[in-house]
C-alpha cells in the first residue's frame, strides 16, 4: 500500500511541479509548399524540338537517358531500311542485267533464277517499305513520348490530394470492409 502511496505521491507531485529550465521560445509557422507557376506551352514546345531533331525533346524535359534510346530505335530503323534497299538495287540490276544479255557469271546472284530474282525483289522491297514505315512510326513516337513528359512534369504529386486504401468497419454487420478514400485539401 505504501509503494501504490508513494507511486501517486510521486507522480501528482511531479505534474504540478512547474519547470523552471526551460527557455520560453516562439514559433513562427510558414507555408512550406511552393507552387512554381504552370507553362502550358511546355508540352509543345518539347514537342516542336524533339520534331526538328529527336531527342532534343528529351533533352528539353532533362530525360537525357532516353536520349540514347531514340536515336537507337530511329538509327536501327534507318540502318534496317538502308539494308533493304541496297539488296534491292542489287537483285534488281541483277535481273536487269540477265534482260539485258550481259549476265557476268561470277556475280553474288548467279546461282538465281529469274523467278527467284523476281520473289526476292519483292521481298526486299516489302521488307525496305515495312522499314520504313516503323522508322516514320518511331519518330512520331518520340514527337508524342517528349510531349507527354512534358505533361507529366507539371502533374501536380503535393500532399493536398491523396488517395490512400482505408480500412473502416460496416455499420450493418460489423465486418471490416476495405476501401479507398479521395482527400481533397484546399
Amino acid at each position: 500500500m505504501n509503494k501504490i502511496f508513494a507511486i501517486v505521491f510521486f507522480l501528482l507531485f511531479s505534474a504540478f511541479t512547474p519547470v523552471f529550465a526551460q527557455e520560453e521560445t516562439t514559433l513562427i509557422v510558414q507555408d512550406t509548399i511552393r507552387s512554381e507557376d504552370i507553362n502550358p506551352l511546355t508540352p509543345a514546345k518539347a514537342a516542336f524540338y524533339s520534331a526538328i531533331l529527336p531527342g532534343l525533346g528529351q533533352a528539353y524535359n532533362k530525360s537525357y537517358w532516353k536520349i540514347p534510346i531514340v536515336y537507337g530505335a530511329i538509327g536501327t530503323g534507318v540502318g534496317i531500311y538502308a539494308w533493304n534497299n541496297k539488296n534491292y538495287h542489287n537483285v534488281r540490276d541483277e535481273y536487269k542485267r540477265r534482260l539485258a544479255g550481259t549476265n557476268v557469271d561470277g556475280s553474288k546472284y548467279s546461282f538465281l533464277s529469274d523467278a527467284q530474282l523476281i520473289s526476292a525483289q519483292r521481298n526486299y522491297q516489302k521488307q525496305r517499305d515495312l522499314s520504313l514505315i516503323i522508322t516514320v512510326g518511331l519518330y512520331i513516337l518520340n514527337i508524342v513520348e517528349a510531349n507527354v513528359d512534358a505533361h507529366l512534369k507539371q502533374f501536380n504529386v503535393n500532399d493536398n490530394l491523396t488517395l490512400k486504401p482505408d480500412i473502416y468497419q460496416n455499420d450493418l454487420n460489423n465486418k471490416q470492409n476495405l476501401g479507398l478514400t479521395l482527400s481533397y485539401k484546399f
